[in-house]
């Protein structure tokens, strides 16, 4: 079967790629639009980037509104100050909210109407020049053609999903990564290891899909855990912003499937960060899709250096989840009952979640596709 690869038409990865990435924005347009959140302004990773653009001599607003998970009343404030401000091209930078903002803000800039609208929509017009700036090693928004944006009149979380959202740039740049602390590393790179496992073990999964998929895993086992310890290491910083973008490029080809279905209503009705809510999932998740996938599982053992000699596939595959489920608890992942989340409300929206959860299509890319009640199942193993 024929399956049609997507990448960004450029990647600039490494230290000084925002450096070699102005020969690029200059030609974008007279006038950009930063989409970031405040954060990154009191850390500076703003400031870096508009004194890149004055030597260029490129103008710029900074849109700052993204100050928690996107939701659509974000996005139609954006466009508004895009068309106000007379901007004619898009920088994103900041963790996976911003790079999905900037997408979401691109796309109704070019279609109209409301991002509401959007939802399992095809996506007509072209978007204006984009260029996407990871600061954590996360959610590889910077290298897929997908957005998520919540919409809290219906509280879902909208899948938009289409190669128009692609950025034009992605801008790999180790030096953002510096300033994310433990807690945010340890999520977002958790994030990133659920692309690469998802991409995997997807339906959707193939040849070219699976090169960066395992790429990201080792990586990610090599690097996470001492960027959490370590923060100032640069090198390994450079490893994650690689897996994370190695991730994306994965599961934007391959797709997720059951952790990021379940994981949307949770960060949709909670408020959970996106990685935090993928990170709660994980263990749980891989549990229950290891019957569908035992050789893959099995195959990433290997890949991670935890399948010793002698053991079964199925072994290899136990040890595998072992890994990540040990992994997981030397990272500190909270809780739903230590984020704070009610456990009765909790279980009150379970059917409601279960629901979205399929609707979104993604657990059905699971090699071994859940029913409704077997997600409510793991929905209250979050408990235990």
């Amino acid at each position: 079967m024929a399956n049609l690869f997507f990448v960004p038409q450029n990647i600039i990865t490494g230290e000084n790629a925002l450096q070699m990435s102005l020969e690029h924005l200059k030609d974008f347009g007279k006038k950009a639009l930063i989409v970031t959140d405040n954060m990154m302004i009191k850390l500076g990773n703003v400031k870096k980037l508009t004194d890149a653009l004055d030597s260029i001599s490129v103008l710029y607003t900074i849109y700052p509104g993204i100050n928690s998970e996107p939701n659509h009343t974000m996005i139609d404030e954006g466009v508004e100050v895009y068309k106000k401000e007379g901007c004619d091209f898009l920088i994103g930078i900041g963790g996976g909210s911003p790079l999905d903002s900037m997408k979401a803000i691109g796309a109704v800039v070019a279609n109209g109407g409301s991002i509401t609208e959007y939802m399992g929509k095809k996506i007509d017009n072209d978007l204006p020049p984009t260029c996407a700036i990871p600061t954590t090693a996360g959610t590889g928004s910077e290298a897929t053609k997908v957005s998520i944006i919540n919409n809290t009149i219906t509280n879902v979380k909208m899948l938009l999903n289409d190669p128009k959202l692609m950025a034009r740039i992605a801008v790999i740049d180790p030096v953002f990564t510096m300033t994310a602390p433990p807690e945010v590393t340890a999520a977002t790179g958790v994030d990133a290891l659920t692309h690469a496992i998802e991409a995997y073990t997807s339906r959707k999964a193939f040849s070219m899909s699976d090169i960066f998929a395992k790429s990201a895993i080792k990586r990610i086992f090599e690097n996470l855990y001492e960027v959490y310890t370590n923060g100032s290491n640069f090198d390994a910083r450079k490893e994650m912003a690689n897996a994370a973008l190695e991730g994306g490029i994965a599961f934007s080809n391959a797709s997720v499937t059951i952790v990021h279905g379940m994981s949307r209503p949770i960060g949709a009705l909670f408020h959970v960060p996106h990685g935090l809510s993928n990170a709660m999932l994980l263990n749980v998740c891989l549990e229950f899709l290891k019957p569908g996938a035992v050789d893959r599982l099995n195959e990433l053992a290997m890949i991670i250096g935890v399948h010793n000699q002698g053991m079964t596939t199925e072994e290899g595959a136990d040890a595998f989840v072992k890994a990540t489920t040990d992994l997981l608890k030397k990272l500190n992942i909270k809780t739903p009952q230590e984020f704070g989340i009610d456990k009765d409300e909790f279980f009150k929206q379970i059917p409601k979640m279960a629901e979205d959860a399929l609707i979104s299509g993604s657990p059905q890319n699971t090699r071994r596709i859940p029913s409704k009640d077997e997600i409510m199942t793991l929905y209250k193993k979050l408990w235990e």
